[in-house]
């Protein structure tokens, strides 16, 4: 964080947060549009942060978000705007669940069910931190991506409101070295300053949960998004919210795929702080398509 009293964000963050101030147009139902950088079709990350963002605002009280279950119906149209339906369907005293429904011109693109709770005590344990560099000594995106914009101009032109520091090589540079790995570990925090506001940094995090998380399935295959016939698409993303956490801070991202089979592929995953405490824990299933050469 900057001095108290000063905030530093990058024009790719503004526009993140520009993106996830929905405009209310009726009760419960909110219009969110897409950043001018964007790809043929809409970030799975921006649907599910949009979309909480739209379930938050119909919660009273103390309860923060702690799940989510998304479904990815139809890929969006990055040319028009997106409606976001919440239907209320239960509002207890710890407890509050919301769905929330996706349309475009008519049609259902998204739908994600939310869960909130307030905080309680109880019994804490977590799964051990990997064994990684500080994210001061770890190689960024953009280190990482020289020498390679003409291949891979679809990352270079995207919104890029994370910092990330790489523990481990990504993608593009293990294809090139011939190597291969069965997990991803990855620093990532907004680059720049985020309000205090809960919500923000919960959408944040749920944005940047949709970077990653299934570079392990091409990684086990000695495989790289841009440099081979890939083609993915998301079906279903879920996130559980452990702990309060700050996304304008270190995280460690550390995912893995457990198993692709039958044209799909599940990578999961945890969001550490840099104390060890894991804060979030992400299961997202592809369907991911390998088209080899022919020989």
């Amino acid at each position: 964080m900057s001095d108290p009293g000063t905030v530093v964000r990058s024009a790719d963050l503004e526009t993140l947060l520009s993106v996830l101030d929905l405009e209310q147009i009726g009760d419960d139902t909110y219009r969110g549009r897409h950043p001018n950088e964007s790809g043929s079709r809409t970030f799975g990350g921006q649907l599910v942060a949009q979309a909480l963002v739209a379930a938050d605002r119909t919660v009273d009280g103390d309860r923060p978000i702690h799940a989510i279950n998304a479904h990815f119906i139809r890929g969006g149209n990055v040319k028009a705007p997106i409606e976001y339906r919440v239907e209320r369907h239960r509002d207890g005293r710890a407890f509050a669940n919301r769905q929330v429904t996706a349309y475009q011109d008519g049609n259902v693109v998204f739908s994600m069910f939310a869960a909130f709770q307030d905080g309680a005590g109880g019994l804490e344990h977590g799964v051990d931190m990997p064994d990684v560099p500080a994210p001061e000594d770890c190689l960024s995106f953009d280190d990482h991506i020289v020498g390679y914009e003409e291949k891979l101009p679809h990352f270079v032109e995207a919104l890029h409101p994370m910092q990330m520091r790489y523990a481990n090589p990504p993608t593009w540079v293990l294809k090139d070295s011939e190597q291969r790995l069965p997990h991803n570990r990855v620093w990532i925090r907004t680059d720049g300053d985020l309000p205090d506001t809960p919500w923000v940094h919960s959408a944040a995090l749920a944005y940047a949960s949709d970077t990653t998380v299934l570079d392990s399935i091409l990684t086990t295959h000695g495989l790289s998004w841009g440099l081979d016939r890939i083609v993915a698409a998301t079906v279903n993303h879920s996130i559980w919210f452990h702990r309060p956490f700050r996304f304008d801070e270190w995280a460690l991202y550390a995912t893995e795929s457990p198993v692709a089979s039958g044209s799909r592929g599940l990578g999961r995953g945890h969001f550490f702080d840099r104390t060890g405490e894991v804060i979030a824990t992400v299961v997202q299933e592809g369907v991911i398509r390998h088209f080899p050469p022919r020989r």
